[in-house]
Parts: C-alpha cells; sequence; structure tokens
C-alpha cells in the first residue's frame, strides 16, 4: 500500500479551527488524528533508516500506520460530504454553524 495525503496539513489544521470555533469536535478529531498518524509514519521511516534499531519492526508499524491513514481519510471524506463542508475552502457548513450558536444559546 502506497502512502498518499489527500489533505494537506493546512486543510486539516482548517478543518480543526472551524470545529474549535463552532464546538463541533468531531471532524477536528478526525483531523487530529490524522496528523498524528502522519507524524507516526514519518518517524517511523527514520527509525527504519537507522542501522542501529530493527528495520522489520519500524516497516511494519510504517505499514499499519499507511492504512491507518487511508481509512481516516476515507473517513474525513464521508464526513465533509455528509456534513456539507465547502471541500474548497473547508468552511464549516452554515447549518452547522447555526445549530453549534443554538446549542451554546440554550446553555446560556
Amino acid at each position: 500500500m502506497e502512502y498518499k495525503e489527500r489533505f494537506t496539513d493546512r486543510d486539516l489544521v482548517k478543518i480543526m479551527e472551524e470545529g474549535l470555533i463552532y464546538m463541533c469536535a468531531c471532524p477536528a478529531q478526525v483531523a487530529e488524528t490524522l496528523r498524528n498518524v502522519r507524524g507516526l509514519y514519518r518517524y517511523q521511516l527514520k527509525c527504519r533508516d537507522n542501522p542501529d534499531t530493527d528495520s522489520i519492526v519500524h516497516t511494519t508499524i510504517a505499514g499499519v500506520a499507511i492504512a491507518v491513514h487511508a481509512q481516516l481519510e476515507d473517513c474525513m471524506e464521508k464526513i465533509l460530504e455528509l456534513e456539507k463542508w465547502d471541500r474548497a475552502t473547508l468552511a464549516m457548513p452554515p447549518n452547522l454553524r447555526k445549530r453549534q450558536a443554538e446549542d451554546i444559546e440554550r446553555e446560556l
């Protein structure tokens, strides 16, 4: 399986920011997890190339990270589609913004 990124790190940060602004944590959690898996993958590549480590261990971890990353990106694509996010700007849709604002008002 080949490592591919459909969302840039900048895209993921934008989704996380939208989630924080409008108090909608689920897409932000998926974005944050994607960033963590990317970090894990990159770290494993460094470890794998170190002659003092067992490359099989790090190749195994990197391979699983690739699979998890692909599944999480599929999940993010589905979330954005289901919630009707603007894919060009990655702005949260107005209906979700309104719902979050209404939830906040009810709590006050």
